[in-house]
């Protein structure tokens, strides 16, 4: 909104009942608006003030009258004429000064007015220079956090590596040992199928010597009956020699049959072990097998 000229004459006004000399700077900080306007307004009132301070010209004193009508009035009118001109010489360089003074204060206004849209300019640019700085500090806040965060997931991302290593190293030391069990499982295998083979063997013996038994028996039955009934003990005898050697085969083969399940699921846990390592979670504790075999020992 512009200034009117009632307004800059009323703080004009204000400032010099307040003690203080009006400038063009005091009436600005009361009225607001620009040097240029405010300026001939307030060139205008110190005029008017000036003027109203200026001395009443009165003729002289009827006392002074009568004493120079003594000297004669042409003397008067003299130094009349002189004090006009010397009034007119001075109105002139006055007017002169005013005329420079003037010029001086139109370029002070303007020169003023422009500085005043500097500092307008000025002030807007350090609001902004101001605003930019503080979304560059909430920026860098943002990034110290964002950072010690990025610290914060590493410190962790390195405690959890180290845990997964420190597992890695147990799990593979849990797949040496089911390796080693699974050895053991092997050897205890071929122990039962050594066990095994004796047992057959045993039995074939057993097979044998109850045919050479009942040859014999055959042999004798004619001439010693007493023979053919002792033979016929030793058959019996043999025969559940036999049935206890079958039922022992049977026996170890069911051991043998247990062993190779056994052995085939410690097989299926090791090739476990072997493809998925980073999710063993249980150890193996396969149960030792021992052989249940009998040797006997050959017929009488």
């Amino acid at each position: 909104m512009a200034v009117t000229k009632e307004q800059i004459l009323a703080a004009a006004d204000q400032i010099a009942a307040e003690g203080q000399r009006p400038t063009l700077e005091a009436v600005r900080q009361i009225t607001g608006g620009s040097y240029t306007t405010i300026s001939p307004v307030l060139n205008e009132w110190k005029a008017k003030q000036a003027s109203a301070a200026a001395p009443i010209r009165e003729p002289a004193p009827q006392a002074v009258a009568d004493r120079l009508a003594e000297v004669g009035a042409e003397v008067w009118s003299i130094a009349l004429e002189l004090a006009n001109a010397r009034l007119a010489s001075e109105r002139e360089a006055l007017e002169k000064a005013r005329a420079d003074l003037e010029a001086d204060r139109v370029e002070a206004t303007e020169l003023a007015d422009r500085l005043a849209g500097q500092v307008d300019e000025l002030q807007s640019r350090l609001a902004s220079i101001e605003a930019a700085e503080a979304a560059a500090r909430g920026e860098a806040d943002t990034l110290r956090d964002q950072l010690a965060a990025a610290q914060e997931q590493a410190h962790t991302a390195e405690a959890r590596a180290q845990e997964i290593e420190r597992r890695a190293g147990e799990l593979r030391t849990e797949l040496d040992r089911a390796h080693q069990d699974a050895d053991q499982v092997r050897a205890a295998l071929a122990e039962q199928q050594k066990a095994n083979q004796t047992t057959i063997a045993q039995l074939e013996q057993a097979r044998a010597e109850l045919a050479t038994v009942k040859a014999k028996a055959e042999a004798a039955d004619q001439a010693h009956q007493e023979q053919r009934k002792q033979a016929a003990t030793e058959a019996h005898r043999m025969a559940e020699k036999l049935t206890t050697a079958q039922a022992e085969r049977d026996q170890a083969r069911k051991e043998a049959s247990a062993a190779r399940e056994e052995a085939a699921r410690l097989a299926g846990q090791l090739q476990a072990h072997q493809e998925q390592a980073a999710a063993l979670l249980a150890r193996i504790n396969p149960a030792e097998s021992k052989p249940a075999s009998t040797r006997k020992k050959g017929g009488e």
